[in-house]
């Protein structure tokens, strides 16, 4: 099968960029990830890369004094690869519109809350202060609204007594490494396409994302 080239883009310790690797070593996942791109130097996830021979590159969004400087060098950066995917996992920065207009409907992100509920940070302890009984993660297609774009697939985990934000990121992180990979295995393999804001999977229109069933561990 044709592996589909992807450029995968990080800010931080790259755990779901190692979900995405492990998929490709121990599932098949049809991809090349062709570079890992990074807006901080001393990311851990380069080091993820480099440990599986995987080009990185560095564009530091603090040499540019405008948004759109930045976007303009990371959108040069992301070409050089020619991917037909780019997968947002754990980047770090609100995109312009500009930017997300070019990789339209292959442009992929993980968000740690069950969209639309809790948008932007700090989900975890959101959840907690409002009482919330159940949380998760979400994988939905990157469009100039944040965090708003069509949701592809989730995970729900709940909410239990004596939590706190640590123990629940760390229940929503192990969701985040299975439903990743899954929605990136369905653009692969052509299943999965965003046409204007709509999401068809198998030729179906998606009206509402795909519940993965994640147990509560």
């Amino acid at each position: 099968m044709k592996r589909l080239p992807i450029v995968v883009l990080i800010s931080g310790g790259g755990s779901n960029l190692q979900a995405v690797i492990d998929a490709v070593d121990e599932q098949n996942l049809p991809v090349e990830i062709r570079a890992v791109i990074s807006n901080c130097a001393d990311a851990y996830g380069l080091q993820r890369a480099l440990a599986n021979r995987i080009e990185t590159e560095v564009v530091d969004h603090r040499r540019f004094d405008r948004r759109e400087a930045f976007d303009c060098a990371l959108q040069r950066a992301i070409d050089r690869h020619a991917p037909e995917l780019v997968v947002l996992a754990g980047f770090m920065r609100i995109l312009t519109p500009g930017f997300v207009a070019r990789y339209q409907g292959r442009l992929m992100n993980i968000h740690p809350s069950l969209l639309p509920a809790y948008r932007g940070l700090h989900t975890h302890r959101r959840v907690l202060e409002a009482g919330g009984v159940r949380h998760g993660a979400s994988v939905h297609f990157v469009t100039r609204d944040l965090d708003g774009g069509p949701v592809i697939v989730q995970a729900e985990v709940p909410v239990l007594p004596g939590d706190d934000p640590d123990t629940l990121a760390a229940r929503v992180l192990k969701q985040e490494h299975k439903i990743y990979p899954l929605a990136i295995r369905w653009f692969a393999e052509g299943r999965l396409r965003m046409v204007d804001d709509k999401v068809f999977l198998d030729d179906e229109l998606l009206t509402n994302p795909v519940l993965w069933k994640a147990c509560s561990e």
